[in-house]
């Protein structure tokens, strides 16, 4: 499974980048659990949980950092 799709950081634009590590989280979170009963089973526990959710959109916010300093932050 590749966790970087078409092997690159590199984005048009933030939007793009932004989609980008959106995807980027949610393959590493189906790479660290594979099995999608697994995922499902749980996605109830955390669906209602702040502290979860807010976790959840961390690990977007440093993907999204990741793939804006690959894009020098869209600064051409």
């Amino acid at each position: 499974m590749p966790l970087i799709p078409d092997n690159t950081l590199i984005t048009a634009t933030p939007e793009e980048g932004r989609e980008l590590a959106i995807m980027m989280a949610r393959k590493t979170i189906g790479a660290i659990q594979p099995d999608a009963d697994a995922r499902q089973g749980v996605r109830a526990l955390y669906a209602n949980d702040p502290s979860a959710l807010t976790a959840a959109g961390h690990v977007v916010a440093i993907e999204f950092a990741t793939v804006a300093a690959a894009n020098d932050y869209w600064r051409g």
